[in-house]
C-alpha cells in the first residue's frame, strides 16, 4: 500500500465520485479508479455501490473513513515538512518503505535495521535514499560514526507511526473480516418473488439443512440482480451464486436446478376488461420488467418478439423495475402487466389473473461456481440440498454444466 492511494481513496468516497475526486487531485479518472480498486483487493471489502452516475459508500466504507482521514492528515502533514504546496501531486511512497525508515530512525544504523527487516543493507540504503527524494527532504544525517535523524526526520518519525498505526487498524480489521469469512459459505441468489416462491423455498431448505449437517461453517445468503451475482463470484466476493439462467457463463462451473413455467401476470379486472386476449393485454398495458441481464426479462423479451410484430414492439410500453415486490405492487395497483413464474405467483395468495406463456417459456434456475475442486464441493452440496425437496411435478433437477 502506498500514501497516493489511501489519500485518492479519500478522495473518492469524500466526493462520491471517481470523477470528482479525480479533479479534485487532478489525477487521471484511471488512475482514481485503479487507486479504489486495489485498496478494495488489499482490505478484501468493497467501499462503493453504483448507484446511477453516483458512487455510494458501503457501510464498510464510513467503518473505515475515519482511519482514512486520519491517515490522509498524516499524509498531508507528512509532505507538508518539505515545504511543497498542498496541491502538488502525493507520490507513490510505499507504507513498507516508511516502515522501514522508522527501523532505522530506532536502531540508528542502516546495518542494524537491515538485519531487523531481513534485507540486504545496500536494499535497505537505496530504498532511503528513494524515499528522501520523493518526500523532497533528508530524513537522515550521515557520518563515520553512524547515522542521525534530521530536524525533519525526527518529525517524521511520530507522523509516519500515526499512518501507519492507522494502516494497521485498516488492514487489521480487514483481517478479522476475512477470518469470519473464511468459515463462512456465501451464496448470492436472484430475489425471490415472496416467501412462498420456488427461489424462497429452495433457499430456506438450504440454510435449514446446511446448519445441520455444517455447524461450524456458516452459510450466509443474499439476493441481488444477475449482474451484481455475476461480478461478486468473479472478484470472489460470492462462493456460489443462484441464477436465473438456463445455463452459466462459459468460465464458471454449475447445474441447473429447476425450470418452472412462466405466465402473463394481471389482475383479473384487467383481463377481463381486455377478453383475456393476450395481445390485446400487451398493446393496452404497461409492462414492468427486471433489468435486461436477467434470465426472466430475457425469456420476456423473447416472448413479446415472437408474438408482437416490429412497429407494435416499438409502441409497448416497458418500466424497468429491479425489485419483485414493486413489479407486483405496480400490477396489483396500477394496471401493470409482468411475467413471471406461475406456480410462484399462485403461492403468494393474491388475488392475479394468470395466463400462461406456453411450453417454451420458463424461468431456469442454475447454480454456478468458480472452475476449483473447493468451490464445486460447496456447489455440489448446495446443489443436493436446494433439490432435495422438489416436488418433480412442478420443477425438475438438472444435469451437471461444465
Amino acid at each position: 500500500m502506498d500514501i497516493a492511494t489511501l489519500s485518492l481513496v479519500h478522495a473518492v468516497l469524500e466526493t462520491r465520485g471517481v470523477r470528482r475526486a479525480a479533479r479534485r487531485t487532478g489525477r487521471p479518472a484511471a488512475s482514481v479508479s485503479a487507486a479504489l480498486k486495489r485498496f478494495e483487493v488489499a482490505i478484501s471489502v468493497p467501499l462503493v455501490r453504483r448507484e446511477g452516475p453516483n458512487l455510494v459508500p458501503t457501510l464498510e466504507a464510513g467503518n473505515r473513513m475515519a482511519d482514512l482521514s486520519d491517515a490522509k492528515s498524516a499524509i498531508g502533514e507528512l509532505l507538508s515538512l518539505s515545504g511543497a504546496k498542498p496541491d502538488v501531486p502525493i507520490p507513490a511512497i510505499s507504507l513498507v518503505a516508511l516502515e522501514r525508515f522508522v527501523t532505522v530512525a530506532r536502531s540508528g544504523s542502516i546495518r542494524g535495521a537491515a538485519r531487523i527487516e531481513g534485507i540486504g543493507q545496500p536494499q535497505l540504503s537505496r530504498q532511503m535514499a528513494e524515499l528522501e527524494r520523493d518526500l523532497g527532504y533528508a530524513l537522515l544525517s550521515r557520518s563515520a560514526s553512524g547515522i542521525a535523524c534530521t530536524p525533519e526526520g525526527l518529525l517524521a518519525i511520530a507522523i509516519a507511526e500515526r499512518l501507519l498505526h492507522s494502516w494497521r487498524r485498516l488492514s487489521l480489521a480487514s483481517d478479522d473480516r476475512f477470518r469470519r469469512m473464511a468459515a463462512t459459505w456465501r451464496l448470492g441468489s436472484v430475489m425471490p418473488l415472496g416467501p412462498e416462491s420456488e427461489i424462497a423455498r429452495m433457499l430456506a431448505a438450504l440454510t435449514a439443512r446446511w446448519r445441520k449437517a455444517h455447524p461450524r461453517q456458516p452459510l450466509f445468503i443474499s439476493s441481488t440482480t444477475a449482474d451484481e451475482l455475476i461480478a461478486g463470484l468473479k472478484n470472489r466476493r460470492l462462493d456460489v451464486v443462484l441464477l436465473d439462467l438456463e445455463t452459466v457463463p462459459a468460465e464458471f462451473e454449475g447445474r441447473l436446478v429447476s425450470r418452472a413455467p412462466l405466465a402473463l401476470i394481471g389482475t383479473q379486472s384487467l383481463f377481463d376488461r381486455h377478453d383475456n386476449d393476450l395481445w390485446k393485454l400487451l398493446r393496452a398495458c404497461p409492462l414492468a420488467v427486471p433489468s435486461l441481464k436477467s434470465g426472466l426479462r430475457q425469456e420476456t423479451e423473447r416472448f413479446i418478439a415472437e408474438v408482437l410484430g416490429k412497429q407494435e414492439r416499438s409502441q409497448l410500453s416497458v418500466t424497468e423495475v429491479d425489485s419483485i415486490p414493486v413489479i407486483l405492487n405496480l400490477v396489483m395497483h396500477h394496471g401493470f402487466l409482468c411475467v413471471l413464474p406461475e406456480n410462484s405467483v399462485a403461492r403468494t395468495g393474491l388475488a392475479f389473473a394468470t395466463r400462461r406463456l406456453g411450453p417454451g417459456y420458463v424461468q431456469s434456475l442454475s447454480l454456478a461456481w468458480q472452475k476449483n475442486a473447493l468451490s464445486r464441493q460447496a456447489g455440489e452440496m448446495m446443489y443436493a440440498m436446494m433439490t432435495s425437496h422438489h416436488d418433480e411435478s412442478k420443477t425438475s433437477p438438472g444435469d451437471a454444466i461444465t
